[in-house]
């Protein structure tokens, strides 16, 4: 079973979100990195680049495929994890904390997400398909 933090929100795509105010920093769960393998490339936007929601704003590259990261909000990218670009295996090693991908600023409250709850039952949901 997936570690899914309780304080984090989440999306089907299986990214994470730590809102906090205005901004909001984002990663892929527990669940993404462990069905990927490991990670060995991530390529990330640059600073003030912004995105709809559900639009690609990275991708993840493991030893089994290449993934897209979709912005769970609309937004700007205020930072980057550049510790993830030179050290990609921060992904499978610490998800939800060194791992975290990009920070967000944001005008409009993000909707659509998922509370852990919820991305436990969606992630057994699609385990037992």
């Amino acid at each position: 079973m997936s570690n899914v933090p309780h304080e984090l929100l989440y999306t089907k795509e299986h990214e994470w979100v730590r809102i906090d105010g205005n901004s909001a920093v984002v990663g892929i769960t527990e669940h993404a990195q462990r069905e990927l393998g490991d990670v060995v490339f991530v390529e990330l936007p640059d600073v003030g680049k912004s995105f709809e929601v559900g639009e690609p704003f990275g991708t993840v590259e493991s030893v089994k495929a290449v993934s897209e990261i979709y912005a769970p909000l609309s937004g700007e990218i205020t930072e980057i994890n550049n510790e993830v670009v030179d050290s990609p295996e921060l992904v499978n090693e610490d998800p939800y904390g060194e791992g975290w991908l990009a920070k967000f600023s944001f005008t409009t409250a993000p909707s659509g997400l998922l509370s852990a709850a919820e991305y436990e039952r969606y992630i057994n949901d699609e385990a037992n398909k």
